[in-house]
Formats: C-alpha cells, structure tokens, sequence
C-alpha cells in the first residue's frame, strides 16, 4: 500500500481542529489553559483590548456556560418522556448565547460570520456583553458577580432585580466570583 503525501496536509487540519475544540485539560489554572491553548490566550488578551473586559472574567463566564465545550446546548425536552419536542432555550456554544442577543451581537459589531462555537468570536462576544453591562446597568467590568447576574437575566431582569429570589443564581454568580478571581491571581503570575 503506497501512502498517500497529499492527504498529510487534510489530515494534520482535522486533528487541528478537533484539538481546538476540546475543553482544557486543567480548566482551573488559567495559566494551564492559555499554554494549552495560546490561540485562547490572544483571543482573550484582543478582548481586553477591545472591550477592556478582564480575561479571568470572561473565562470563569464561560467556564460557567458551557465548561469549554465548543458545542454545548441545554438538553433536549421530551413529550410524554420519548418523543423529541426541542430545547428550552436556543443557548448554544462556549458562551451559551441564546439566538435574539448572538443576533444582535452579530448586527451591532457587524461580525456577521461569528459563530458562538468558535472560542474566539464568544470571546468577542462576552466582551461585547460586559461592556454593554457597564453602559446598561453601570456594572464595573472586574465585578464578577453582577456581570454574571447581567448575563444570566439579561439587563433588564438585571435592573429589575430578577434575581433577587433566586438563591441557586447567587451561589452561582459568587462560584463565577470566586473563580475569576483565583484565574486572575494566576494569571497575573504567567502573562
């Protein structure tokens, strides 16, 4: 059996992108995660720049959402517990953005081709959120907790105190919490 050279190239691109795709072997060291993944370390670093959204912040977002999962949607809803009759919610990807706010993402930064399974753009996109949140609600971006509130009840739950009845949300707005803030003490030590 002769090897074929000209399917090297396809090959090394498809166990390239599946190696993207997978969630960090050590999702609680941030510094793991970005020599992991220096592609997420830029992405993360750009939306800073451009949002001035701290990274530790966005990622303990979307360590929240979708534990890194590229693909992550929230389970399928059954009738009468065997037939398929959809999902609760069109959330979806590393950010878990439901469909009308990626729309409006994708409008208002005219990233028309942003997919919310590409780390990058749900990057951007949680960036693009925070800063938002700052405008909205005039919540800082370094608070973690009240920038997960916004993200989970969207800003105006946020600003009608939506969450106030819901222990389970602030236990995990301050998991959120806690979680950027030992990212950042780590990151601080590996930029």
């Amino acid at each position: 059996m002769k090897f074929n050279y000209y399917l090297l190239p396809i090959v090394a691109g498809l166990l390239s992108a599946c190696a993207s795709t997978t969630p960090p072997s050590k999702p609680e060291n941030m510094c793991e995660i970005v020599q992991e993944k220096p592609d997420w370390g830029k992405a993360l670093e750009q939306s800073r720049e451009k949002w001035g959204a701290p990274p530790q912040v966005i990622l303990s977002i979307i360590y929240q959402e979708s534990s890194f999962k590229h693909d992550a949607q929230p389970p399928m809803s059954y009738f009468l517990g065997i037939i398929p009759v959809g999902r609760k919610s069109s959330a979806y990807g590393y950010p878990q953005a439901k469909d009308e706010v990626w729309g409006d993402y994708k409008k208002q930064t005219q990233n028309t081709s942003a997919d919310r399974d590409d780390f990058a753009d749900a990057v951007d996109f949680i960036g693009w959120y925070m800063s938002k949140t700052q405008q909205v609600n005039g919540v800082s971006k370094w608070d973690a907790y009240s920038q997960y509130l916004n993200y989970h009840e969207g800003w105006t739950g946020y600003a009608q105190q939506t969450y106030e009845n819901k222990a389970w949300l602030k236990n995990v707005a301050q998991r959120v919490k806690e979680r950027a803030e030992r990212y950042g003490a780590q990151y601080a030590q590996c930029r």
